[in-house]
């Protein structure tokens, strides 16, 4: 028995005396056999628990669970200070009708030059065609949404024949995307849009409600035991502005994992580099967005699920403040991590999407009382004022913990570009107990999964699931109800030195994943994998966004030497999507003729 540790509490906590502790995962990397073998062991009665003990204790998880004292009071869901407001911004009216949220947004976007040609071959780099550009192609009668639909059509079903295969939706019905698109081609016939994202095709991630699309969350199961009665709010928002939905996107079981392996439907390719992974778990969302099949997608993040495959993948995802959106209608909605986010291929498409879904619940009006929500006002003549204002907080350490320098080397010249053109300041700045986070993080989210699946598994439904996730749910079924309590003990240490951090700095700035997209094995296509390893590069710089609800943003910002999309993550204050919002605007302008086009690119909109 180890002995006891007691923590400063944390506002006499001297900063000075932290040294940064490099994330060390001791865990065996396991596919095939020696995976099926190694859950087998997990889920027995008395061994499981055994090798599970053995495995906290080797990553000092018991330690900082059961032998440490934490002075702090728990907080079991994020809460956060007031806050002033954001400066250079239009409020928007979360009460109000979607499409006029979408309306105000769309004025805040610097002035619309329309492509002067609509061969993507011709332009000075490679560009993603944005929201309005199909929205002017519509109203000049260049094409329809009707067209468009075909095309995208005949693509999902091509890709169904792809060796190896690539399979980007789990649900779909042609006849749905075509009855959705001729509404929306006879409004602009009649000259009525319901908004700028009319017409504007979108995909949703698995575990979020699209009647009358099953919500599998990308298992054999989840739909025999919970049906689909409705949209869930978001969609339903989306809808409301005359998006058309093409169905459900691919994505790892159950959110549970951080690659987007699929034994279950076939793994996701990414786009850049088909024999490597899109990211997890929102791998679907990702990939469709970076292959130019739909403007748009909603991912859900509780783990970097967003944010992950946005950057492996190459486009924007935006986790917006926990709370800011309802979770009503998908898998993971009695969570305190989770959100429901846009993942676009541009910062203008996230902000309009943003624009639409955005509106807490009633239960979250009451208790995290948000202030109204806004959008950055990109045209007005104080946005460089305010932008060169902004203080960027880098923990160099951390910031340079990354399994290839090229990442680190690709985000620090960044900066330097935005100090250089915009006078924004990068300030050093220290994160304490980034450790404690990370197991913080993963008893909150294990602890609530076990809890909104457990009768299932109870039900003999959790040997349906795939090895990877009953390894994860074996670890989750050890935490005891002292590791919650603990864990969110920790949840308010860490709330308090992120707000100590904001009163210094604006926005804290980190890559957004610690390596680049992994390579498949082809080991793990049948039964899936587990590499913790991985997992920790891929989730080491995102817990802040899930574990104290923080809004944060990831833009693309250039390739490692194998040609593979590095992202930068923005984490902003509560309810400060204005601000990292108009920073990712300004980064995106910095990086727009570095942008290469992915080898799996279909351009929709050049309909010849």
């Amino acid at each position: 028995m180890g002995k006891k540790k007691v923590m400063v509490p944390v506002e006499k906590l001297d900063l000075s005396t932290v040294k940064y502790e490099p994330e060390v995962i001791k865990a065996p990397h396991l596919t095939g056999f020696m995976l099926k073998l190694f859950v087998t062991m997990a889920e027995a009665p008395v061994i499981g628990s055994s090798i599970m003990s053995f495995l906290k204790k080797q990553n000092k998880m018991v330690q900082m669970l059961q032998n440490t004292v934490i002075p702090e009071a728990p907080m079991f869901k994020p809460e956060f200070p007031p806050q002033d407001a954001e400066p250079s911004v239009v409020t928007a009216d979360e009460e109000g009708r979607p499409e006029d949220r979408v309306g105000s947004a769309l004025k805040c976007l610097p002035h619309y030059d329309p492509p002067s040609c609509w061969s993507a071959d011709l332009l000075p780099s490679f560009q993603y065609w944005k929201i309005r550009d199909y929205a002017h192609a519509y109203r000049h009668k260049i094409v329809t949404p009707s067209m468009v639909a075909e095309k995208i059509i005949s693509v999902i079903e091509e890709c169904n024949y792809h060796k190896p295969p690539t399979p980007l939706l789990i649900s779909f019905d042609t006849e749905d995307i075509r009855k959705q698109a001729a509404a929306s081609t006879k409004r602009f016939e009649e000259g009525n849009p319901l908004s700028i994202l009319d017409g504007i095709f979108m995909a949703i991630k698995d575990d979020i409600d699209c009647y009358p699309h099953p919500s599998k969350g990308a298992t054999s199961w989840m739909h025999e035991v919970r049906s689909v009665k409705k949209d869930a709010v978001c969609v339903s928002r989306a809808r409301s502005c005359g998006v058309i939905l093409i169905g459900k996107a691919n994505m790892h079981e159950l959110g549970m994992g951080t690659t987007g392996n699929n034994p279950i439907y076939g793994t996701t390719r990414n786009p850049h580099a088909m024999e490597r992974y899109t990211g997890g778990s929102s791998s679907g969302p990702a990939a469709i967005v970076a292959s130019g099949l739909c403007s748009a997608a909603l991912g859900t993040d509780g783990g970097g699920s967003v944010r992950i495959p946005s950057s492996l993948c190459g486009v924007v995802g935006l986790k917006t403040t926990y709370g800011r959106t309802s979770m009503e209608g998908s898998l993971c909605d009695s969570g305190t991590v989770e959100i429901i986010g846009p993942i676009a291929s541009t910062v203008e498409d996230v902000i309009l999407v943003y624009a639409a879904i955005l509106g807490s619940s009633p239960a979250d009006r009451i208790c995290l009382r948000p202030p109204p929500p806004c959008f950055p006002d990109l045209t007005s003549l104080e946005n460089a004022t305010t932008l060169g204002s902004l203080r960027l907080g880098k923990y160099s350490e951390w910031f340079n913990d990354v399994h290839s320098t090229d990442i680190s080397d690709a985000c620090e010249d960044v900066l330097n570009l935005l100090s250089k053109n915009h006078g924004c300041e990068t300030i050093e700045i220290v994160i304490p107990e980034l450790n404690e986070m990370r197991t913080a993080h993963i008893v909150a989210i294990g602890s609530e999964t076990l809890c909104s699946l457990n009768a299932d598994c109870e039900d003999g439904k959790g040997v349906k699931l795939t090895y990877d996730t009953r390894t994860s749910m074996a670890l989750f079924r050890s935490f005891t109800a002292s590791d919650y309590v603990a864990a969110q003990c920790l949840r308010r240490r860490l709330m308090h030195h992120h707000m100590e951090i904001f009163k210094k700095a604006d926005v804290i700035v980190t890559p957004t994943t610690g390596m680049t997209a992994p390579k498949i094995p082809p080991s793990a296509l049948k039964d899936g994998e587990t590499d913790m390893q991985v997992t920790g590069y891929l989730m080491r710089f995102i817990l802040a966004g899930n574990l104290l609800g923080l809004p944060a943003i990831t833009v693309p910002v250039g390739y490692d030497k194998q040609g593979l999309p590095v992202g930068l993550q923005l984490i902003g204050r509560p309810w400060g999507e204005a601000t990292i919002l108009r920073l990712a605007s300004a980064i995106e302008e910095l990086c727009a003729k570095s942008r290469k086009k992915p080898a799996s690119f279909y351009d929709i909109l050049n309909i010849k």
